[in-house]
């Protein structure tokens, strides 16, 4: 009997569901990064803290310029599920075709934009003259890379949709394991430096793609791929459009305020950038965890609109409210406690790369969670297929609290830590605003049969 991957989250009990969809996901949002992590490894222990200051410079500006384009597999994921959720196969055929094809597109974007634009923009940024070479050279790389990551992205948000986060764990492992000994093959044995660690990410993420491809090629059910029918359906890209857009670009406005805050600790020198790539990277595993949380709140709530089971909804946010909340403050707590060793992996010397990395982390890992709540409260928004709502809360709260923060607060105090708390306040008002339009939106729904 062929094992299935599928799941129904419209019928049975809603917590265990939830967990043995999240779980899989978190294992494959931290396998993901380990990517990244392996890189910044790699480098800071064997090519020198200038390399790591490098390789962190770009991840703000990175973030930005993919952001609206991984935005739109939100999109992807909401109107996938919903069909599927419905049991709507010819639709949900014709959004996979439409999705893949849009997902090779954007990519292709993207390397242009990678290849002419990383340096001046990292210029731009102020990014130090010691590493400035070096960071431009990493980006052109792995921007050469794009279309394969939009791939994957895509292929992944629709195995999501129809509540498959299994298999896309088994692959990230397979290109785990190649990332890493690529990584020392490329920097250690052949001394090629960043130049190496981008060409190892651009590689294993090939395998990934190419993998979740066959993946859905092989598939016998409605989500299944057809390379002969690939085109771009209207309807169903204005339908994806509407609730990826918005999402991207909320994406994006939230780098740009990254950008800025990355621009301010780049004021402070190569070792405080470095420090600060460093708790970074800790942070996006505790971010990774909590944003699976996000993921599963978004499809199960698109799964039980598209099958009409309002009363799920209510019930499925507070179950993810519930577990952000736990996963939080568990990692969050426990990297706070082993902040100083964990970033001596990092880099072993000087000490202050130590001093400036942890400082981050006390300030952002203790109370992380109130970001998961911000984000959990987003997904359902989205899936009830509002996209617009949160988008604008998130503008105007969490990034242009943050911006204002920048040029007020930390002008009037000029210190990383008061840098770092725009974070928590602008998560806590974003998240209590998300709250509120949650509660005026549900009411619009009927009361389920």
């Amino acid at each position: 009997m062929k094992r299935s991957y599928e799941m129904d989250m419209c019928t049975g009990p809603l917590l265990g569901k939830i967990l043995a969809y999240s779980i899989p996901l978190m294992l494959s949002g931290i396998l993901q990064l380990l990517f990244n992590a392996a890189d910044v490894v790699v480098v800071g222990r064997f090519a020198g803290y200038e390399s790591l200051a490098a390789v962190g410079a770009t991840s703000a500006l990175i973030n930005l310029l993919i952001n609206v384009f991984v935005g739109l597999s939100v999109g992807v994921n909401v109107l996938v599920a919903q069909y599927f959720g419905a049991g709507k196969e010819r639709e949900t055929g014709q959004a996979v075709h439409t999705a893949v094809t849009v997902s090779l597109l954007c990519g292709a974007v993207l390397v242009l934009i990678g290849l002419f634009a990383s340096g001046p923009m990292l210029t731009l940024m102020g990014t130090p003259e010691d590493v400035l070479d070096k960071a431009t050279l990493y980006m052109r790389i792995y921007f050469a890379g794009m279309p394969v990551l939009m791939l994957y992205n895509f292929g992944a948000a629709i195995l999501r949709a129809v509540g498959d986060t299994k298999r896309p764990l088994y692959f990230l492992i397979v290109a785990g394991v190649v990332n890493v000994v690529l990584n020392l093959g490329f920097v250690i044995l052949l001394g090629m430096g960043v130049a190496g660690v981008a060409l190892a990410t651009v590689i294993s993420q090939c395998i990934s793609a190419a993998l979740i491809c066959r993946c859905l090629i092989k598939s016998d059910t409605a989500y299944r791929l057809e390379p002969s029918r690939l085109h771009i359906n209207k309807g169903m890209l204005l339908r994806i459009a509407k609730v990826g857009l918005p999402a991207g670009f909320q994406g994006a406005v939230f780098s740009i305020s990254n950008v800025l805050i990355q621009s301010s600790v780049n004021d402070f020198g190569a070792i405080a950038v470095a420090g600060n790539t460093a708790a970074s990277n800790l942070e996006g595993f505790v971010y990774s965890a909590m944003n699976s949380i996000h993921q599963t709140c978004l499809s199960f709530t698109s799964q039980n609109l598209g099958g009409g089971k309002y009363s799920r909804i209510t019930r499925t946010l507070l179950l993810c409210l519930a577990t952000v909340t736990v996963v939080g403050l568990v990692m969050g707590g426990g990297f706070v406690l082993a902040g100083p060793w964990l970033l001596k992996i990092y880099s072993p010397d000087p000490p202050e790369v130590i001093h400036y990395g942890y400082m981050r982390l006390v300030v952002i890992c203790s109370i992380y969670f109130i970001c998961g709540w911000m984000d959990v409260l987003v997904g359902s928004l989205r899936g009830l297929g509002f996209s617009v709502v949160p988008m604008i809360v998130s503008i105007l709260g969490a990034c242009g609290l943050r911006v204002v923060w920048i040029f007020t607060v930390f002008r009037a105090v000029p210190t990383l830590t008061t840098l770092y708390l725009s974070y928590p306040v602008s998560w806590s008002v974003t998240a209590a605003v998300d709250l509120v339009c949650f509660l005026m939106i549900k009411k619009r729904f009927p009361k389920e049969r």
